[in-house]
């Protein structure tokens, strides 16, 4: 499913983030320490290769929210921006960490120029985000801040499996009604 947001065209899919050719930059749902670990963090460094991990070591540790920028080595994408995600029911305000997150991605993402950018569901795996309100808070983000953003013109949400894809495309057309 893709939709306009104002300026911004936002498509949720269901594959693999470490795989989104086409796209300037790709989102790691990242640890503190910004070092390969499972899930999308595990995947994006496998396919960037040992130097996103030693590039990586001077920028961390990174706190909730927080979102940094580094090249993309090995990976289909010039770069790579990673943000750690709240830990659910640990790191409060969740709600709030979570928009900061997408906040600071988009921001990171337009002030370099950057066009396009792929991202995961952050906090939804091991970090136990409910789905739906992860999903609603990422799309309502997105959507509250479409209007300002100056270069950044394509999301595409990289989801894992159909469940996360059909809650994602339910926040969509929610979100399609808040944005410019």
């Amino acid at each position: 499913m893709q939709a306009l947001i104002g300026r911004l065209s936002v498509e949720c899919v269901e594959g693999d983030i470490a795989a989104q050719d086409g796209l300037d930059a790709v989102v790691n749902a990242a640890n503190r320490d910004l070092m390969p670990g499972g899930g999308v963090a595990g995947a994006i460094h496998r396919a960037a290769g040992p130097e996103l991990a030693e590039t990586c070591r001077p920028l961390a540790p990174i706190q909730p929210g927080q979102a940094v920028l580094t090249p993309g080595f090995g990976l289909p994408n010039p770069y790579v921006i990673h943000c750690l995600g709240p830990v659910f029911g640990v790191d409060e305000p969740a709600e709030e960490f979570l928009k900061a997150c997408y906040r600071n991605i988009l921001a990171v993402a337009d002030a370099h120029g950057l066009s396009s950018l792929a991202t995961p569901a952050i906090s939804t795996g091991i970090f136990g985000y409910p789905m739906a309100d992860a999903a609603r808070i990422a799309l309502g983000t997105i959507a509250a801040e479409a209007r300002g953003l100056r270069h950044l013109r394509w999301i595409r949400f990289v989801l894992a499996g159909k469940d996360a894809l059909t809650v994602h495309e339910a926040a969509l057309r929610g979100a399609v009604g808040q944005g410019g």
